[in-house]
């Protein structure tokens, strides 16, 4: 086995920024922290703005630029494995087949749920919808219009999973996945990938940003204003709660920025802000409210969270539940209800003493499951185990 050849990390970034993308950049720093050679290979959503329907619609069957592109940066480079991130829709399925005619083992993370789901999110209407996962052909999702409220693009989303299927892509040019909680593993099996190809490896974060003294008082969100997200049933929440004396901290974008947000009682919404902001932010709430409404992968705030010591107001299904523990490194509620949600509110903001002791817990969570160097040893039995599935 040769060590001294580089990991190609391949990525196709999404036209906004968001918590993937950060997980990308950890991966390489992760990387070269550990002076193991890496080379990148990038390419953005905004090269599918300028194209016609059609064009679109082919280059997510198979992207024959990609292709040539990925073969040509592989013959160059020889890498020891292809680390895939996101491959939708500019990159294309094309590039696994570019990897195994250059005998170039797969590895592919698993960041949301695209390859058993055409929205990726298992979620529709307000709620989760595995209506899709065990079908071959994702017929509910193209009546639901699932993928950009669009029968066309969803049909069109089905069809390449559908058709890689077939060709098995997703049995045969992948040689490990890498999902980041039992929960989602359990998915992806029930969805159709090989359960012997999954190995459950969580993200990490490049920097530690330290645990902070959560002095503040004041509740935190911090994600995209998005239906799935939870952020409707927050706000109704909040007003049931009813406290003047209490103050929500709101910070990001989306399509739900132009609702009452600013007339709340009590809210404060930040917009958009950077890394180094949140982090401080963290470092300063009393405990963070995270109440998505879909299952999620594995949130990057969550584990900024965890290393910042504090406590999480989390959604009980799903991923969440599974990283963070009731009444342990956080407290549950049931998900989409803002009676719960806002009786979660009140025990967070009248048990100061628990919430201390919650903060440890986190803190504690994430240095024994969550570090760097746990991630550096885990990233590389799944690239050795890829080396020898493309050997075998």
């Amino acid at each position: 086995m040769t060590h001294n050849r580089p990991i190609a990390v391949i990525h196709n970034r999404y036209l906004e920024t968001g918590g993937e993308d950060a997980a990308v950049a950890a991966h390489v720093a992760l990387l070269k922290a550990n002076e193991c050679p890496v080379v990148q290979f990038e390419t953005s959503n905004t090269e599918l703005v300028p194209l016609r329907a059609v064009s679109k619609a082919a280059v997510t069957f198979w992207n024959g630029r990609a292709y040539r592109e990925l073969r040509a940066f592989f013959a160059r480079e020889r890498p020891r494995v292809a680390h895939f991130h996101n491959t939708f829709p500019f990159l294309s399925p094309a590039v696994y087949t570019a990897a195994t005619r250059e005998r170039i083992p797969v590895v592919q993370s698993l960041h949301n749920y695209r390859l058993v789901c055409p929205n990726a999110l298992l979620f529709r209407d307000g709620h989760p919808c595995e209506d899709c996962l065990e079908k071959r052909v994702k017929w509910p999702g193209v009546t639901h219009a699932c993928y950009r409220r669009s029968h066309l693009a969803t049909a069109i989303t089905a069809g390449m999973l559908a058709a890689h299927e077939l060709l098995g892509t997703w049995t045969s040019s992948v040689h490990r996945y890498i999902a980041f909680t039992e929960f989602a593993r359990r998915k992806f099996i029930r969805g159709g990938l090989p359960a012997e190809r999954i190995v459950v490896n969580p993200p990490f974060l490049a920097v530690d940003p330290g645990r902070g003294e959560h002095s503040a008082g004041f509740a935190l969100f911090v994600g995209r204003l998005s239906p799935e997200k939870g952020i409707g049933t927050l706000l109704d929440a909040w007003q049931k709660a009813g406290r003047n004396d209490r103050t929500l901290k709101i910070v990001g974008s989306g399509p739900l920025e132009a609702t009452n947000i600013r007339s709340v009682p009590g809210v404060e919404w930040l917009g958009q802000r950077s890394n180094t902001q949140v982090l401080s932010l963290m470092r300063e709430a009393a405990f963070l409210v995270f109440p998505s409404e879909c299952y999620e992968a594995f949130p990057h705030t969550l584990l900024e969270a965890l290393a910042s010591g504090l406590p999480v107001i989390v959604s009980n299904h799903g991923a969440m539940a599974e990283i963070v523990s009731h009444r342990a490194s956080g407290y549950h509620f049931v998900s989409g209800d803002a009676v719960d949600l806002a009786r979660a509110l009140d025990w967070g903001f009248d048990h100061p003493l628990e919430l201390a002791d919650m903060g440890a817990l986190a803190r504690a969570e994430f240095e024994t499951k969550y570090s760097a160097a746990l991630a550096y040893g885990g990233l590389l039995s799944v690239y050795s185990q890829a080396e020898d599935l493309a050997k075998a």
